[in-house]
């Protein structure tokens, strides 16, 4: 019994070979349009933004604008108390009086002398003082004067007025609050310039230059695109963030366009010439680069020439055409003609075996 096991065994049928088809992932590719783009986040700011504060330090006694009033130019928002600014006033005007005085009695010795010299009673050397007297009166009227226009600017200060036609965004201080010269206390959006704030990522700001339009869209009003313009990139990156803060203009935002509104801004860049392909479809063999492209269930090596990168992908310059499937993932375990199942899809050759 065991010879005829041995000899039914030796005459046998060899089990087929199965052949190796290895799964991998693909991508078609299509050209590049005339524009690719991307979208990021804004919020929706003045273009101008004033922080006034008092020009003399001093105590708060009234407030009389509240946040998100409308204010027009030189219109009164805060005012401080004039006590002490009134007696400064009152002193300067003193100052002014007995300079006054003392001009008024030095003009009078100097006519006087004069007629004496005429007569030769007295010494040029003696009118010569008389005159320097005079002038010196002069010079100390013409000090009284100057400090008495100060002091009455300085009155004029206590009360805080807008600068412009706004609305009233902050405020940073509240009555009572003893405030020193030129601390920030209102801060006014100015009318007439609306923009939004976004951050750019490093890889974007330069596509964000060559960008060939912007559309910005509101989260309260997605339908309606309003025409962009970039007007300022900051030419250094915000340290915690490591983004670019970006403004776009906004020339024909309407009264529904809002401060603070969040907004989404769309950027087309005018897109190179070439291929895109994810830099795992690429591989080096000998020195050169080059793709695997899937035809008719098997691979095959295709030498490819690259044009440059753009964000994550690479630009194919020459090697490949519109339509050829590219694998994308797993090309360091394909050999030349290997078949392939495309994953997502039916192995066909696959299918052919177990069918046999």
């Amino acid at each position: 019994m065991a010879l005829v096991a041995t000899v039914m065994a030796a005459c046998s049928k060899p089990p087929d070979k199965t052949e190796d088809i290895r799964p991998v992932r693909v991508l078609q590719l299509a050209p590049i349009g005339h524009s690719v783009g991307f979208e990021l986040a804004g919020e929706i700011v003045p273009r101008y933004e004033s922080r006034i504060g008092f020009r003399v330090g001093g105590k708060i006694v009234e407030r009389k604008v509240e946040v998100g009033s409308p204010v027009r130019r030189g219109q009164a928002l805060m005012q401080l108390d004039p006590t002490d600014l009134q007696l400064s006033q009152a002193q300067a005007k003193a100052a002014v009086a007995a300079a006054e005085s003392s001009l008024t009695l030095a003009k009078a010795d100097l006519d006087r002398f004069r007629e004496l010299r005429q007569k030769n009673f007295v010494s040029q050397a003696v009118l010569d003082a008389k005159q320097a007297a005079y002038q010196s009166a002069l010079s100390g009227h013409e000090q009284a004067v100057a400090g008495l226009k100060v002091q009455s600017n300085q009155r004029s200060y206590a009360t805080l007025a807008a600068d412009a036609d706004g609305v009233v965004t902050a405020l940073d201080a509240e009555v009572g609050q003893v405030v020193a010269a030129g601390t920030p206390v209102v801060r006014i959006a100015r009318s007439g310039g609306t923009e939004v704030r976004v951050s750019i990522p490093e890889d974007r700001v330069e596509a964000l230059r060559r960008a060939a339009s912007v559309t910005v869209r509101t989260w309260a009003n997605p339908g309606a695109a309003l025409e962009g313009t970039v007007r300022e990139v900051a030419p250094v990156a915000d340290p915690a963030t490591r983004t670019f803060t970006a403004k776009i203009a906004l020339p024909k935002a309407g009264p529904e366009v809002r401060l603070g509104m969040t907004a989404t801004v769309s950027f087309a860049v005018p897109a190179p010439d070439g291929l895109r392909l994810p830099l795992s479809a690429l591989f080096e063999e000998q020195g050169r680069t080059a793709v695997w492209v899937v035809d008719k269930g098997a691979v095959r090596r295709v030498p490819v020439q690259l044009a440059g990168a753009n964000g994550n992908e690479i630009l194919v310059a020459a090697g490949l055409e519109p339509g050829q499937t590219v694998v994308t993932a797993g090309v360091n375990l394909l050999r030349e003609g290997q078949k392939v199942a495309i994953l997502g899809q039916p192995a066909v050759a696959a299918d052919t075996g177990a069918a046999k």
